[in-house]
């Protein structure tokens, strides 16, 4: 059980569980390389944006865990969610007002255009940034935050280390 203090949630361990669990190839556009670019992404706009970073590290995690094919899937966020709740509690902790700003976050960043709260947005801004993984760039219309609309017209595509 993780401490309920969150900034002790074992990331590490996150990783493992939502890796082996994927139904994709680990190099799928929608696995784990593509989640660890969302995080560089979600880390580097939370600087600017004051997003939760606890919340933008577990959106990264959580958001694409349960594609299950690499078209369309209306269904995969909302099954991340979930995915995220059954592990919320045994594998990591966080209250429930973080926690929803989570679920609204997986559940709404493939079939919503933007989202006001900051924490939201910079979860989908980092998602929508590394669209350029399937050869589409990032619209800036459809960033939520300043600083991801920047981003999304300087051509910046995903932060890379």
């Amino acid at each position: 059980m993780s401490s309920p203090d969150d900034s002790h949630i074992d990331f590490d361990l996150l990783w493992r569980l939502a890796s082996d669990q994927r139904r994709l190839r680990k190099h799928s556009v929608h696995g784990p390389d593509h989640w660890r670019r969302v995080e560089r992404n979600g880390l580097f706009l939370s600087s600017r944006t004051g997003a939760d970073v606890i919340v933008v590290r577990l959106f990264a995690i959580f958001h694409d865990s349960r594609q299950v094919n690499e078209h369309t899937d209306p269904d995969h966020g909302k099954r991340g969610a979930d995915y995220a709740a059954s592990l919320r509690n045994e594998a990591f902790s966080l209250d429930d007002a973080r926690f929803a700003l989570l679920t609204e976050a997986c559940i709404g960043h493939t079939d919503e255009q933007y989202h006001s709260n900051p924490t939201i947005g910079t979860c989908w801004d980092a998602d929508r940034l590394d669209l350029g993984r399937v050869g589409i760039i990032p619209d800036p219309a459809f960033m939520s935050t300043e600083f991801g609309r920047a981003m999304a017209i300087s051509g910046v595509l995903s932060f890379e280390e």
